[in-house]
């Protein structure tokens, strides 16, 4: 798995490297406002996908977290290393993913918009969450569970920065947005007619 699928790579043709080249927000207060929407917007699709593949990755965290609290006793199971069945995993998945003592939930922002290029540019997220071995944990020795830890914690900190790039761009878009509109510069009408 050595193919870069996360992180800026200039002149890259993905959503991300668009959002992150410096280009990007070059000229912001010039911009005419259908391409500063469209700049948001952009933004916010991508910022919607980092989201959801960092989602996809916490919830793998989650599950090898609870595996090694198994091994270690500390989740009251005896630490019997067989294969649960399916129905076993998804009522532990129900359970971690349930957990009220989370503390890395993301900053509450509103977004109009759904996943939809999650696979386009991080199918590296896809192949750690859906990786056979992640399958079964207790097939996995200590080392190989640690090492899929690791791995997981490296990629969900890369979609973690890219992210929050993203956002800071998105958030550029909607402060010029706004400054248009309380400085009179676009009034509701005009916006309202270029939006037709």
């Amino acid at each position: 798995m050595d193919e870069q699928v996360s992180g800026y790579q200039a002149g890259g043709r993905r959503a991300l490297d668009k959002v992150l080249a410096p280009d990007f927000l070059a000229g912001l207060q010039d911009m005419d406002l259908e391409t500063l929407r469209e700049h948001r917007t952009t933004a916010e699709q991508e910022e919607a996908d980092l989201s959801y593949a960092r989602r996809l990755i916490q919830g793998r965290l989650d599950l090898l977290g609870a595996e090694e609290d198994r091994r270690a006793g500390s989740d009251g199971a005896p630490d019997v290393r067989h294969a649960r069945s399916d129905a076993e995993l998804v009522a532990k998945l129900t359970d971690v993913l349930a957990d009220p003592r989370r503390t890395d939930h993301g900053m509450g922002r509103f977004t109009s918009v759904e996943p939809s290029r999650v696979g386009e540019h991080r199918r590296r997220a896809e192949l750690a969450v859906a990786d056979p071995h992640l399958s079964d944990l207790t097939a996995m020795d200590d080392a190989q569970l640690a090492a899929a830890r690791a791995r997981l914690v490296s990629l969900e900190q890369e979609l973690s920065a890219d992210r929050h790039r993203v956002q800071e761009a998105m958030d550029a878009c909607t402060d010029e947005i706004t400054r248009r509109y309380r400085d009179g510069v676009v009034s509701v009408e005009d916006a309202l007619r270029s939006s037709r």
